[in-house]
């Protein structure tokens, strides 16, 4: 009990230094932010957060914690004084979901493995969404990156059976999207189409990643982050022999980006 009058006391006066710096007596920048001003804010410290919790340091992951927890108590200070919900209701709002959604722990349903308890939590959020209203897709944020949007898509169509039965299958239409995308050059084809034609190729390879049980942003976040070393391996291999990449071709750069994938950069 002790331990939670602390968490207490803590978050009470973590929304009682928002509620002054909101206030009159307050920060003028603070006063000026609006719930459409903090997006990018909220949208940063999120990649930040993923960011220390890709480097594996615990440190960073606390701070980027607090960073973001920053905005959820400055959004719901905001919509508090807007007359709309305030702090309270966001965290009696997400107890009551989780002990809705974990009836295994708080109810009397029986569950055998995480996948089991997976399965009954989308079952959960349908039954709810049924409630709520709204397209089977819609709860999926559209302010999502792309190529997270794109998995998350796909795997709410397949809980429904709408799916490739295999990889392979993906595969084959990833082949056919890029085959598309050839044509539509040869006969050169307009801007618009020939960015729907990439959309095409990128949704497709999302697919095959999914189906193969792989995650296409961690493998594209991996891809960038071999790009970056073969690139600074060039870049420092060119200053060795005083040249810049400026000042360098395009065939020499290439055999410095082979030599580095030779050396398993």
């Amino acid at each position: 009990m002790e331990r939670s009058r602390r968490y207490g006391d803590a978050f009470v006066e973590l929304l009682e230094v928002m509620r002054r710096l909101r206030s009159e007596e307050g920060c003028p920048w603070d006063r000026k932010q609006t719930m459409e001003s903090l997006r990018p804010y909220v949208v940063e410290e999120a990649y930040e957060l993923v960011d220390a919790i890709d480097r594996g340091d615990p440190e960073g992951v606390r701070e980027e914690c607090g960073d973001l927890l920053l905005q959820v108590v400055f959004l719901a200070q905001i919509a508090s004084e807007e007359g709309l919900f305030d702090a309270l209701d966001v965290v009696e709002g997400i107890r009551l979901k989780l002990i809705r959604r974990h009836p295994h722990v708080f109810g009397d349903l029986e569950v055998s493995s995480a996948e089991e308890v997976s399965r009954n939590w989308n079952k959960l959020k349908l039954s709810e969404r049924g409630n709520e209203g709204g397209g089977f897709l819609d709860s999926i944020p559209r302010a999502l990156p792309a190529l997270m949007a794109a998995t998350l898509l796909q795997d709410r169509a397949a809980k429904v059976g709408f799916d490739w039965e295999r990889a392979e299958d993906a595969l084959s239409k990833l082949k056919e999207e890029v085959q598309e995308l050839s044509e539509s050059l040869e006969a050169g084809g307009e801007r618009a189409l020939l960015e729907e034609e990439i959309g095409d190729i990128i949704f497709a390879a999302v697919n095959v990643a999914r189906l193969l049980g792989l995650d296409a942003e961690t493998a594209l976040r991996r891809t960038n982050d071999k790009f970056r070393r073969r690139f600074a391996y060039i870049e420092r291999a060119l200053a060795e022999r005083n040249k810049s990449l400026e000042s360098s071709s395009l065939e020499e750069m290439d055999r410095l980006w082979n030599e580095a994938k030779a050396k398993g950069v």
